[in-house]
């Protein structure tokens, strides 16, 4: 892009390692915005985003005494430089704000603000008075004081006339003026660099207990990858039953895809009793023991639920996907909450949305776990004692009216490609959740 010329700086030293450094230099107020960057090889993809909010702290206050009107003083304070718009407030020894005569904030060419701003005092009204310009993104402001004696100022008082034939003194004024604004000011900038001394040092703490958090993250994330690379050396091939699946869903030849057909009110007649109303297949294979591991590919689906269940059918009466009711599930619901039953749902915060998830089966150990296949990540285990052999579930659930009404596919394993090709997402990499309302039905 013709404006990022000549001003960035890619440092790859270490690209093997997963770092790279992008350096921007010469910032202006057009470089806000989102900033990414994005790994892909062989067997990862990830993608991280950045909100970049540029600010800048104008010049010292400026503030000049214009003359008399109405009565009073006019004050002028003036300073250039400033982003984003600033905002300006004249007050006096009490704190009190004091309306402004005259404001006026302009943008240049580079995007900066120069704000005027204009007060008139009045006669034994105010000991003194301040302004103060204040950047609002950076919580920051400059501000100056200015003193004014009664006598200087208009009004019924035995000193007009006296204040009156020393007009020609005008000059000395406006020097005592600046030597107070002066002083005013290298106060002020002598406060500046203690509080910018104290806050140097209060960011190196911040940014080693960043340092410390971040390597245990990485720890982390690095321990749950390599489960999940663990699990996948007990690959299985599972197949969906056609004789197990719901009316009102659709079986691939293969029998490695199932998706809903129309959806139908009330239960589906006909529909196999062990169902209870739920329009879900199993698969084929029946595991009693050892482990097993298999991944689905949910795509953009924003409503599916995947697990396993006794492959003798759940126990009588209405069903409710709970381990209680001999089912292990994990499921989406409406696009934006992950949960799992446990035998209540637990709402799940994740990372990065799964496009693909892998279910890894420890029957000896009584453990279903999920992961999540775009990031390598654990989801959540499942801890149980199973009563009897346990068979893949699915359940994509009916049309969501999503934009994506994807099937469920199983992948082929041991996959170093997604199995389904999938469209762009790099708007998917932040996972907004909200708890949904209880009293939505899930079944």
């Amino acid at each position: 892009m013709a404006e990022f010329q000549n001003r960035t700086k890619l440092i790859k030293d270490e690209i093997r390692d997963g770092h790279v450094i992008l350096q921007l230099h010469s910032i202006v107020p057009s470089d806000e915005g989102l900033y990414g960057c994005r790994f892909l090889s062989s067997n990862f993809s990830g993608e991280a985003i950045w909100q970049l909010e540029v600010a800048g702290r104008g010049s010292a206050l400026h503030i000049s005494l214009e003359g008399f009107k109405e009565g009073g003083i006019q004050l002028r304070c003036s300073s250039r430089g400033w982003y984003p718009r600033p905002k300006a407030q004249w007050t006096d020894p009490q704190g009190r704000c004091l309306p402004a005569e005259f404001e006026a904030i302009i943008q240049d060419t580079q995007g900066l603000f120069s704000l005027e701003t204009s007060v008139v005092v009045q006669g034994g009204a105010h000991s003194n008075v301040s302004c103060s310009i204040q950047n609002t993104l950076l919580a920051e402001k400059q501000e100056s004081v200015v003193q004014i004696a009664d006598v200087f100022l208009p009004g019924a008082s035995p000193w007009k006339g006296a204040f009156l034939g020393t007009l020609v003194g005008l000059p000395l004024l406006l020097a005592l003026l600046s030597t107070i604004a002066l002083y005013f000011f290298q106060k002020q900038r002598r406060t500046q660099e203690t509080l910018k001394k104290q806050a140097e040092k209060e960011k190196g703490k911040l940014t080693a207990e960043l340092g410390k958090l971040q390597t245990e993250l990485d720890w982390r994330r690095a321990e749950g990858q390599a489960e999940w690379r663990a699990a996948q050396q007990y690959a299985v091939d599972v197949t969906l039953d056609p004789a197990s699946a719901h009316p009102d869903l659709a079986i691939s030849e293969d029998g490695k895809s199932v998706w809903s057909r129309e959806a139908a009110s009330g239960a589906a007649a006909g529909a196999p009793q062990r169902f209870a109303g739920q329009t879900c297949v199993l698969g084929r294979e029946r595991f009693s023991a050892g482990r097993h591991y298999w991944e689905v590919h949910v795509g953009r689906r924003s409503r599916w639920f995947l697990g396993a269940c006794l492959a003798a059918g759940p126990r009588a009466g209405p069903a409710r996907l709970s381990p209680a009711g001999g089912y292990w599930v994990m499921g989406l619901w409406n696009g934006c909450e992950y949960f799992v039953l446990d035998p209540h749902r637990v709402a799940l915060s994740l990372r990065v949305p799964p496009r693909r998830v892998g279910v890894l089966l420890d029957f000896e150990a009584g453990k279903l776990s999920f992961f999540n296949a775009s990031d390598g990540s654990h989801i959540f285990t499942f801890a149980d004692t199973f009563s009897g052999a346990l068979c893949a579930y699915f359940r994509p659930r009916a049309h969501d009216g999503s934009d994506h009404p994807e099937p469920l596919t199983i992948c082929p394993l041991p996959a170093k490609w997604t199995c389904v090709p999938e469209d762009d997402d790099r708007d998917t990499w932040l996972q907004p959740y909200e708890p949904s309302d209880p009293a939505l039905g899930l079944w």
